[in-house]
């Protein structure tokens, strides 16, 4: 290699590394153009001034779920007789949570010492003034779903978005919600391969300057963001084969550089931990520092650092954080103490490969 293959101090491959990001959203959301019809005409109603439909959205991790609907209240932002709500029941997932977040979005400051069916009771007064959407994200996720409730009794002209990974939620859910919600199902297919690479063409286009990327490079983030079925993979290896040449100051971002995005993957989680309550990210900086220990043994710790949470949350907020991936837990039956559980700390993210 000469010198002009090698990247000056200041220069970059990046023309604008914000389009890999896994929130972005891009003009157009290509290969979902029938999905955002369906969401489309759902909403449609409330802008006659009549009741929408509702929806129950399932598929699997990134494939266009959630950046589907998000495209959808983006263009109802403009029709100020309708309130559009987007909530991660990830980050809340309890009723009163949720109220706290309707009367921040429809500008009510009074909420201390209020318990949660008086907000609700504020709430609806405000937002039964227009139509609402509510695009209830993760919805598997949620602790309660008492509100649910609130909003299919009192709140008059709606439509409710439900969006999981797991198709059988639904099944779960109580038989007095589920009569009054009866949701049209809408599946989220996963993209094929030419879907695939026609998507991280998109992106690739806008995120890098021009020729930068190796045609075998990118064919090989295709192929393992195809096995993987998650489009999110590919944005992440894109970006950290980026990362990984210019670590060597090359020009040109190789297949040797996605190789090594490749397997920094090994057990790395797309979930953000800035969507954990302040509360599960304290439980999950306590089993990082201390992973291996005992659950009783990181409950003490919990205690010790001021955490509020009794023992019976403290569990439930663990096996939460399992379930997505944040921590692994090992069971261990007999010895002196019983059946004892093992956690250990397993998320991996950008700032772990740092």
């Amino acid at each position: 290699m000469n010198r002009n293959d090698f990247l000056a101090g200041d220069e970059t491959l990046f023309k604008d590394p914000l389009v890999l990001d896994y929130d972005y959203m891009p003009k157009l959301i290509p290969y979902r153009e029938n999905e955002q019809r369906e969401i489309a005409l759902a909403i449609k109603p409330l802008l006659a001034m009549r009741n929408g439909r509702n929806l129950f959205i399932y598929g699997n991790p990134g494939i266009g779920k959630t950046l589907a609907c998000k495209h959808v209240l983006k263009e109802l932002e403009e029709h100020s007789d309708i309130y559009c709500f987007y909530i991660n029941c990830w980050k809340r997932s309890t009723s009163y949570k949720i109220a706290l977040q309707l009367c921040e979005e429809t500008d009510y400051p009074f909420v201390q010492n209020k318990k949660t069916d008086e907000l609700f009771d504020v709430i609806k007064k405000e937002i039964n003034k227009k139509s609402a959407v509510f695009v209830l994200d993760e919805v598997d996720k949620l602790e309660d779903v008492s509100f649910l409730y609130f909003i299919l009794e009192d709140i008059y002209r709606k439509s409710i978005i439900l969006i999981t990974n797991n198709k059988d939620w639904l099944i779960t859910l109580d038989s007095r919600i589920k009569s009054r919600l009866t949701p049209q199902v809408l599946e989220f297919r996963d993209y094929n391969k030419e879907e695939t690479e026609g998507i991280l063409k998109q992106r690739l286009k806008f995120a890098f300057k021009e020729g930068v990327f190796q045609e075998d490079a990118f064919n090989f983030v295709v192929e393992k963001t195809f096995e993987r079925k998650d489009i999110r993979i590919g944005l992440y290896l894109m970006r950290e084969a980026a990362n990984n040449a210019e670590t060597k100051s090359s020009k040109r971002i190789t297949k040797d550089d996605v190789n090594e995005a490749v397997k920094k993957l090994g057990e790395f989680s797309i979930k953000d931990k800035s969507e954990l309550d302040d509360d599960s990210n304290k439980i999950l900086q306590i089993v990082k520092n201390n992973s291996g220990k005992k659950i009783g043994e990181l409950f003490r710790i919990y205690q010790e650092q001021k955490g509020d949470s009794v023992y019976k949350t403290f569990q439930r907020k663990i096996l939460k954080l399992e379930k997505a991936g944040f921590v692994k837990l090992k069971k261990i039956v007999g010895g002196a103490e019983g059946t004892t559980t093992i956690v250990n700390y397993s998320y991996k993210d950008l700032s772990d490969f740092q």
